[in-house]
């Protein structure tokens, strides 16, 4: 099995290298050349998206170091409470559609209070591998695109992002 593996993957990655670089899309164009000219216009997007990715990094950081997180969190409490969601999970739900990273990060220190094992640890963990950073989706997407207006897009993803978490914390009780 590692003969197999050490040598049929090297063999096909370079097969498709050289497909690449020899093979012709169109008469006058090669694959590679196509290649190149989508890593430039992907080179081009990313310099156009750094303003809004710095803005909204900045804007999380002032958020979290700020405390109005936690205020927050301890407002939103009781309403999380009576659906079933575990109080400790506030914060985490109100930076998740924001930061990635900070919710990664409030988890793990979630996870050194109470354990990966108990109820809330294990919502915590469904929540975070079954949502995604829906404000940070839409700034960095229609950006991409030049839209200026989100209408009900941004609604409608923390609508959703809040029935997930409702149906993950509901999911891990139903099975635990």
């Amino acid at each position: 099995m590692n003969f197999a593996t050490g040598a049929i993957v090297p063999l096909v990655l370079a097969s498709v290298g050289a497909l690449m670089l020899f093979s012709r899309r169109e008469k006058s164009q090669l694959y590679f050349d196509a290649f190149v000219s989508g890593a430039k216009y992907g080179i081009e997007t990313a310099v156009k998206l750094l303003p809004t990715l710095v803005a909204l990094l900045c804007a999380v950081s002032m958020f979290n170091a700020s405390g109005a997180a936690e205020l927050l969190a301890k407002l939103l409490s009781p309403v999380l409470g009576a659906l079933g969601i575990p109080t400790e999970l506030a914060t985490l739900l109100l930076v998740r559609p924001v930061s990635g990273s900070a919710s990664s990060a409030l988890a793990a220190e979630l996870f050194s209070r109470i354990s990966p094992d108990s109820y809330a640890g294990r919502c915590a963990s469904v929540i975070l591998g079954s949502s995604d950073t829906a404000i940070y989706i839409v700034a960095v997407y229609f950006s991409a695109v030049g839209v200026k207006k989100a209408r009900h897009t941004l609604p409608a993803a923390l609508t959703v992002m809040l029935v997930c978490a409702v149906l993950a914390c509901a999911i891990v009780r139903l099975l635990m």
